[in-house]
Formats: structure tokens, sequence, C-alpha cells
């Protein structure tokens, strides 16, 4: 609608000052003659705003200009009600603030929208953690020390405890940014210049020094997105299929649905085929406590694994 387009320029423009009109028409989805057209409309509605010519030019309000006018859909104002419940603002110092901005947005929304944004608070809840998240590393560093590397575009000092490993090791770290995934905090940064994954968990101390950050021209989007694709990558390295029994397939499932390759398919009336992607085979084991109601089939390699572990089991309860 030419309404909501007209109030998403306005908005731009109140947020950014200067933004090139063709810039304008790549985020509207319009051609740059329409945008001349709804500023032209905007200016004949009361609403100071004007064109810049020349190479460096672009749309801009009048110094100083800002609307109080939110425009929000219900549906928007619901949106940012559910945004609100997922518990990363607090994990970032910023649970009071979210919740003096959304009082701010209900006195501001239309009064027929107000009543389906309280709902919203009341009937959708959003819980980020998975149910077999484990417990946090010994003596994480403040999220906020990450935060604060993070915004002042400062290089980091971490101390860093990788999974296994006895003793933290050291780094010095070009932060791009933070990301919550499923409940877990990670810090993207650049380790001499190549991205690095750190979970926040995992750093036991963190300092951000003098120095200005080193980052290469891209975005925390971009890095991120690398990233976890190398992530799922590692984790279809080792294929595993195990035959289930089909009580337990429910469980099954809600322990291990991150490590999942495709549906289950039929074998037989009590059984079903899963299939598992492991970054190594020695992660097998996390099968074991199915006992025998999940059968390893293949590979070899990940059926010995089990052997192993099962034997071990069974000889340290016999010397008991």
């Amino acid at each position: 609608m030419r309404a909501d387009r007209l109030l998403s320029i306005m908005l731009l423009l109140q947020t950014r000052g200067l933004v090139p009109a063709a810039e304008l028409a790549e985020r509207l989805e319009v051609s740059v003659r329409t945008v001349y057209r709804d500023v032209e409309a905007l200016s004949a509605a009361g609403v100071p705003v004007f064109a810049e010519r020349g190479r460096n030019g672009g749309i801009r309000l009048l110094a100083g200009y800002r609307t109080d006018v939110t425009g929000l859909t219900a549906d928007e104002a619901r949106a940012l009600f559910v945004l609100a419940t997922d518990g990363t603002h607090d994990a970032l110092g910023l649970g009071g603030a979210i919740g003096s901005a959304l009082r701010k947005v209900m006195a501001a929304l239309p009064a027929p929208h107000r009543p389906e944004a309280e709902r919203t608070s009341e009937r959708i809840l959003v819980d980020p953690v998975r149910w077999t998240k484990g417990p946090a590393a010994p003596g994480p560093a403040d999220l906020g020390e990450l935060q604060r590397a993070v915004f002042d575009d400062r290089r980091l000092a971490l101390r860093y405890r990788h999974s296994g490993a006895a003793e933290p090791s050291a780094y010095t770290v070009d932060p791009y940014g933070l990301v919550s995934k499923a409940g877990v905090w990670y810090l993207v940064a650049d380790v001499d210049g190549a991205p690095r994954l750190f979970r926040a968990d995992r750093v036991v101390r963190a300092q951000a020094t003098e120095e200005p950050v080193r980052r290469r021209e891209v975005g925390l989007g971009e890095v991120w997105g690398v990233l976890r694709d190398q992530v799922e990558r590692q984790r279809d390295d080792v294929r595993v299929t195990a035959r289930v029994r089909r009580r337990r397939l429910d469980m099954l499932l809600r322990i291990h649905a991150a490590s999942l390759i495709g549906p289950p398919t039929e074998d037989g009336p009590d059984h079903v085929l899963v299939e598992f992607g492991f970054a190594v085979v020695d992660a097998a084991r996390t099968l074991l406590p199915f006992g025998t109601d999940v059968e390893v089939l293949t590979p070899p390699a990940a059926r010995r694994v089990l052997a192993r572990a099962a034997a071990d089991t069974v000889r340290m309860y016999a010397d008991g």
C-alpha cells in the first residue's frame, strides 16, 4: 500500500538522515521514479522532505523534524511483543530497556490495536533454551564485557576453554558481534583474519584492549553464515544409520533432533530407520543410553565404538 510506503520512507529518513534514492528504491522494492513521486507526495502533505542533487546527494528530512506516528499494524504490534519474550534482552542487560520501549510503543499504538498487543505477551512465550542444554563452563566471563568490546569496536583479549581441554587458550580477536542461537550465545570474531566462533559460556576471561578492531569489510550476518555452514558440514562428516524401536522414537528425536538427517523411514511394524550426522565417529556413544532400543547398523566404525563403550561399562561394574 502506498500509505505504508510513505510512512516507511519517513521512518527511514528519520533514522538514517540522508539516504540515496536508489537505496530507498531497493529497500521498498519500487523504482527510483516512484521514490521521487512519493517524496513529492510527502512534501505536498506538509512533511519537510527534500532531495539533494549531486554525486553524494539523496533524500533527507529537514533537520530536527520527527514524527510520533508509529504506523504499526495489529500484526506488526503483536510481532514486537512476541520478540520481547525470547530472553535475549535480559542476557544483554537490556531487560528493563525493552520493557520501557514496549510501554512507549503501546502508548503510541492506535487504541484498537492495544488489546491484541497486550494479549500477545499473555498468550505466547518463546523459550529459546533447548531441553538438553548442558551446564555452563566454570567461571565464564560476563557477557557484558563481550558486548562492550563489540560496540566500542575494540580488539578483545580472550582466555577461552575449548571442549575437553584442561587449560584455557589465549586469543586476541577482532569481534564482529554476538549471536544467540537456541539459547546459546556466541562471539563471532576474526583471529588473524580468519573467522572463528567462540561460545560465550566458555570464555574464562575477556578484556577489551585499547587497539581498534581490525575487521574485514564484511558484516556480522555474512560471517555468521559462513561459520554456521562450516558447523553444519562438520556435523554431517560421519553418517550413522540406526534401527530404532518405535516406542523410543519420540524421546530419541527430542534429544538428538539437531543431529537428525531426514525423517525416519519404516522398517517393519515395531522399528524405524533413523540417519544421524555426527562430526566424529566417537559421537555415536551418545546413542548408548538407549540400550537395545537403538541398534547402530552403519558404519562399522560406529558399531565398534559402541561395542567398546558397552564392554568398558560391563567391566567397570563387574569389578565391583
